[in-house]
């Protein structure tokens, strides 16, 4: 079997990695190419994960670069359709939401070419989202449905999906943070940062919803400044964010000298360092998906600064709550925190680190 595996922007490396060393386990059953859409091109943050998770260098790099949606999105399947021509492959694997999935997939079907999706089912009901509408096209022309949870199923079936193309496997990315914890927990950021275990809050924002939107960002620097008073917070600040703090003239919000140092700006980091400064958080603000997810693995305070999510598991079951955007909400979550009042959380079904290998033996059993 000739399969091509799509990676598009560092949160499909974390899901597609698990799914390669799963395959290299069955050589002369599967034959695989690793194609990277370039979607997100940063060398430095691309490359970190790929050398942090093991991976192969992509066999194929389109490196379509940004662009508007539609842009990007037809670059995409322009050069993905040559090279599905080229390598005839009996099946095409997308994972996650963003642009490089739903591209991939409408290109390969068009070319009567099996397509499986990875995290399939996942749903937020918003439909602003771009993610939102990439999960609805690819799910619903995907042959098979690789989901994370059971309401990813109840989804799918809703939506008119026969049951028979659904398969309930587990969370890939959570293979991968059980696979990376120990080495995780033996760096030394926490000493290079100054800071001691529980002792800081991690922070990530990048959504367009938060951060593209003065009043929105303003406000949420407002509540996090408030808490930094009470808790370090450490933020490795995404590119788009810190450009709409300096183009919204917000940097006095994350200069040191302003705040006392208690919001701390770092570099992006990869995967490994990432990990390792989230498991060693008191809590940890979001507007992540994954991360939702990698807290509740990791039993982390999780407070998602969103109106919604795809992941319900994470609040029904996890560590997660969602508060929106407002200061006052974010505020009230991080002081139940540290007064001891977050969610009992425990690990959800078929999140045990295996979810990788029941996709590829499921998949051999298909082909045989």
């Amino acid at each position: 079997m000739k399969i091509i595996n799509v990676v598009g922007a560092r949160p499909n490396f974390m899901k597609m990695a698990p799914i390669i060393e799963a395959m290299n386990a069955y050589p002369s059953e599967i034959e695989h190419l690793l194609v990277h859409t370039g979607q997100h091109y940063d060398e430095k943050m691309s490359q970190s994960f790929f050398n942090d998770l093991g991976m192969p260098k992509p066999d194929i790099d389109l490196g379509v670069g940004s662009g508007s949606h539609a842009e990007q999105t037809g670059r995409i399947m322009i050069e993905f359709e040559e090279i599905c021509i080229r390598e005839q492959p009996d099946l095409v694997i997308v994972v996650g939401d963003v642009n490089s999935t739903m591209a991939c997939t409408i290109t390969a079907k068009k070319l009567n070419i099996k397509v499986a999706h990875i995290e399939a089912g996942l749903r937020s009901r918003d439909m602003t989202m771009p993610e939102e509408i990439n999960r609805l096209c690819t799910d619903v022309l995907c042959d098979y449905l690789f989901t994370t949870d059971q309401y990813a199923n109840e989804n799918l079936l809703a939506e008119g999906i026969p049951e028979e193309k659904i398969v309930f496997v587990g969370n890939v990315m959570i293979d991968t943070l059980f696979k990376h914890k120990e080495i995780a927990g033996q760096l030394n950021l926490l000493d290079a940062l100054g800071l001691e275990p529980q002792g800081y809050a991690a922070l990530t924002l990048h959504r367009p919803s938060n951060v593209d939107d003065k009043v929105v960002l303003q406000e949420i620097m407002e509540a996090l400044t408030e808490i930094s008073q009470e808790l370090t917070i450490v933020f490795p600040i995404h590119p788009r964010t810190l450009k709409m703090i300096e183009v919204f003239e917000l940097e006095h919000y994350v200069q040191g000298d302003k705040n006392n140092g208690k919001i701390k700006v770092i570099e992006p980091l990869g995967y490994l360092d990432f990990l390792h400064l989230n498991m060693n958080s008191r809590m940890v603000l979001t507007d992540s998906g994954g991360l939702q997810e990698e807290t509740t693995a990791l039993g982390i305070p999780c407070i998602t600064l969103r109106h919604n999510t795809e992941r319900p598991i994470t609040c029904d079951e996890g560590s997660n709550v969602i508060v929106g955007n407002k200061k006052e909400t974010i505020v009230e979550a991080a002081r139940n925190i540290l007064q001891g009042q977050s969610r009992v959380s425990h690990v959800p079904e078929k999140w045990d680190g295996n979810a990788a290998v029941r996709i590829v033996e499921w998949l051999i059993l298909q082909g045989n």
